[in-house]
């Protein structure tokens, strides 16, 4: 009996403190997830930052790429002469520019008068007046 009741008390010893164990592994356990969960969260804000910068320096530079090619274009006096030529119809020394003001009526189309861009605009005023109306009119309707 008393072998049996040795036994007991030693099992009963060994249950507690298997229980301690656990339970100083769960806290410290518990204790280390606490310690690490900032830095955790503040490295992936972090790393989302810098793959967001990554793709902002990545846009910057096809934009600097871009911009380098057309400073590559207006290097070029062809590029020059072409755009002068279809933007500001300039001409070289004899050459001749001629200017089509209008379309021929077909048959089967009639044009009436045009009609007016905006009601509002008056008809009396000089063509800078018009002008400022014009804008100031579109600035008020949208």
């Amino acid at each position: 009996m008393q072998a049996a009741l040795h036994s007991h008390v030693l099992m009963a010893k060994s249950r507690s403190s298997t229980s301690a164990r656990w339970l100083a592994v769960v806290t410290l356990a518990f204790i280390f997830a606490i310690t690490l969960a900032p830095p955790l969260q503040h490295y992936f804000a972090q790393r989302a930052q810098i793959n967001s910068l990554r793709a902002q320096v990545n846009d910057s530079n096809n934009a600097l790429e871009k911009a380098r090619e057309e400073l590559a274009k207006w290097n070029d006096p062809e590029y020059v002469a072409a755009q002068a030529r279809t933007r500001l119809h300039f001409v070289f020394p004899g050459e001749r520019q001629y200017v089509v003001l209008g379309v021929p009526k077909s048959d089967s189309e009639e044009a009436g008068p045009a009609a007016p861009i905006s009601t509002q605009i008056p008809n009396g005023l000089p063509w800078y007046g018009r002008l400022i109306a014009s804008i100031t009119t579109t600035n008020i309707n949208k």
